[in-house]
This record gives C-alpha cells, sequence and structure tokens, in this order.
C-alpha cells in the first residue's frame, strides 16, 4: 500500500476572477481550500471591476496563503511544487497570482506549474471521486464560459468540442438577475427564486438547437434578449412581473440546452462518463436534470460539491499535484499571465534549458 506521504504536496494559487483561492493538495486528496473574495466589492458595480479585483488579489494573497498552510498543517518548506493559473481569466488578475508563484517557488526552491483554468476545474473532481477516467466528458459553465471538453489526459490533452458564440450561461443569469432586481450574482438568487416558480409558465427559446446549428456550441444571447423583452413588455403594460416564473422558465431553458448537448456529446464521442464543472454547476436544477438525461443515456455523472465548482485553488492544486505525479516539465522563470491562454494547454512548461526543477540554492522562506 502506497503511503499517502509519498503522494506530491502542491499549493494551488487562482486567481483569474474575483476570488483570491489558495489550496493545498496532496495527490488526490484536499488538505486545505482557503478563499478570500471580494465579490461585495463588485456587487454596487454589477460586475467584475477588473482594477478591483487585481487591488483584492494583492491585499488578500499572502494572508490567503498563510491561512492554507495552517488549515493543511504543513510546512511551505514541504510542498513539492507551486501550482497558479496562468490564464485563462482577467489579465491584471492572473498577473497577481502568477507574480506570487513565482516569489513563493522561487524563495521555497520550487518548481512552478503555471496551469490551465478550464482544465483545472475538470481536474478538481479527483478530489471528490477519485481519479478522472480517461476519456471524460467535461461540460464547463461559469460567468464566463460555456464549453464542451473531451479530456484523453488531464495533464495534456484537453480538446475543445463546443464553446460559447456569445453570452455565457453564468453572464446571462448575472443580467437576468439585474433586470428583475435580484442583485448581484446572479446565479445563486435566480436558483433560489426557481424553486418556488414553474419551469413551465413561459415558453423561452432555446438557442442553438436547431438541425441547421453548430451541434456543440451555446448562444445565451437571445434567450437573454427574449427574457428582458418578455419582462419589460409586461411592465409597459403596467403588469406584475411574476418573478419566481420568469427565474424557473429561463433557468429550465438554460440547463436543457446545456445538458441536452453535453448527453449529445457523449454519445456521439461514445464517453461513458460526464463531469459538470465551473460556477453554474453549483445550480441546483442543473444537477438534477444532467441526473436525470445522464442515467436515461447510461452515463455515469461527476459533479464536484458546489464550493469545488466555484472558482478555487484546490482545483489549481489538484491539476499541479497530477503534473508533478506524471513528470511534466516545470515552468519556466519567463512564465506570463496569458487572459486568452486555450484549453488545448493544460498547462505552460518551461523550456528544457530554464526548468525551476533545476533551482538549486538554500531555502529562502522562513
Amino acid at each position: 500500500m502506497t503511503d499517502s506521504r509519498d503522494e506530491p504536496l502542491v499549493l494551488g494559487i487562482e486567481t483569474s476572477c474575483d476570488e483570491t483561492g489558495v489550496g493545498i493538495v496532496r495527490g488526490t486528496t484536499l488538505l486545505a481550500d482557503a478563499v478570500a473574495s471580494s465579490v461585495d466589492e463588485h456587487a454596487r458595480f454589477g460586475g467584475v471591476v477588473p482594477e478591483v479585483a487585481s487591488r483584492a488579489h494583492l491585499e488578500a494573497m499572502v494572508p490567503t496563503i498563510d491561512r492554507a498552510l495552517k488549515e493543511a498543517g504543513v510546512s511551505a518548506k514541504d510542498l513539492d511544487g507551486i501550482a497558479v493559473t496562468a490564464g485563462p481569466g482577467l489579465a491584471g488578475a492572473l498577473l497577481v497570482g502568477v507574480s506570487a508563484a513565482k516569489a513563493y517557488a522561487y524563495a521555497l526552491g520550487k518548481p512552478l506549474y503555471g496551469v490551465n483554468h478550464l482544465a483545472s476545474h475538470i481536474c478538481v473532481d479527483q478530489l471528490e471521486h477519485g481519479p478522472l477516467p480517461e476519456p471524460t466528458m467535461a461540460l464547463l459553465v461559469s460567468g464566463g464560459h460555456s464549453s464542451l471538453l473531451l479530456s484523453t489526459d488531464i495533464t495534456s490533452d484537453v480538446r475543445p468540442m463546443g464553446s460559447t458564440i456569445d453570452d455565457a450561461a453564468g453572464e446571462a443569469f448575472d443580467k437576468i438577475a439585474r433586470v428583475l432586481n435580484l442583485g448581484f450574482p446572479g446565479g445563486p438568487v435566480i436558483d433560489r427564486y426557481a424553486k418556488e416558480g414553474d419551469p413551465g409558465a413561459i415558453a423561452f427559446p432555446r438557442g442553438l438547437t436547431g438541425p441547421r446549428d453548430p451541434a456543440y456550441d451555446f448562444s445565451f444571447s437571445g434567450l437573454k434578449t427574449a427574457v428582458a423583452r418578455w419582462i419589460e413588455a409586461r411592465r409597459a403594460a403596467g403588469e406584475e412581473v411574476p418573478v419566481r416564473d420568469v427565474a424557473a422558465s429561463f433557468q429550465e431553458a438554460v440547463v436543457d440546452v446545456l445538458t441536452r448537448k453535453a448527453v449529445r456529446a457523449c454519445k456521439d464521442e461514445g464517453v461513458d462518463h460526464l463531469m459538470i464543472g465551473g460556477g453554474v454547476a453549483a445550480n441546483s436544477r442543473l444537477r438534477a436534470l444532467a441526473q436525470e438525461r445522464c442515467e436515461a443515456a447510461g452515463i455515469r455523472l461527476r459533479v464536484p460539491r458546489p464550493k469545488l465548482c466555484t472558482d478555487n485553488g484546490a482545483m489549481v492544486a489538484a491539476l499541479g499535484a497530477e503534473m508533478v505525479a506524471r513528470n511534466r516539465a516545470a515552468s519556466s522563470w519567463d512564465l506570463s499571465a496569458d487572459s486568452s491562454l486555450p484549453v488545448t494547454d493544460p498547462h505552460v512548461p518551461g523550456h528544457d534549458h530554464d526548468h525551476v526543477h533545476e533551482v538549486s540554492k538554500e531555502n529562502l522562506y522562513s
């Protein structure tokens, strides 16, 4: 039996948007998941303000790392590597995380791994349900992305099947919540109101589901506009807007499309495992409908607990630990943030002559 202490101990840093996440993982075991959120600072603007997010990351970084180390009960010098989200995300926010990761890696003399935000969202499920089957189909649904990805090796081979053409699902939730005066972020509050509404009350459109439409791409712009116009028409007529029914009907339109396309992709590719991740994966109706449709199609559904679906450092640490376990090349010291890093690059390897693995010096961290 393998001693768990032989498994890689990795710290992960996530700063792609408005949450400073620091996770510590040993192999596929989660030891710490510390998060400092700046969502309240963005709420009054109705969305994330990049400059505000970057400044919040700067202030939260060191305290959040210290909190994670304490929670995990490990010393920084015991780490086998530092992983950080290199992209995609907000450029300024990513730079804070990458700079911090470089500083800690250099001070500790440890390898640095710049990893992909989307691949991390897939890999985090290993902390909940064990090693990912290969291949695995992944439906990632968040504020900025609605993607279908086929992963045969989470460290080196992630293939995009479909993506967002305009508004992602999470963006649509935020915008409809704003029209309904429900606040920000929109996902949790719409989910809550929808539970008391009738999902069949209003027939909202299902985008890109026609026979000539792209099979796996997503578009929620038309749905967002249709819902907003329906609400505006009721208000213009002096009629009361049935908020709960609107929330339920809108939500049903979103999750119907997401699950329908995900199951179709699994069938077409002959994949019998579907993983759902990203912030919108915390949506209760998405989880329920996905389970229903997967069972009917003979597909095994894997969805992490809600806290691991939203942006967090644990997911970055999970992918970093997998990089170490599979002996993937570490990143170079010239690693930079890439706000549009493609998912086909699960991590950013270094040049053969410039791996952080080769750093040899005194431990500068105390």
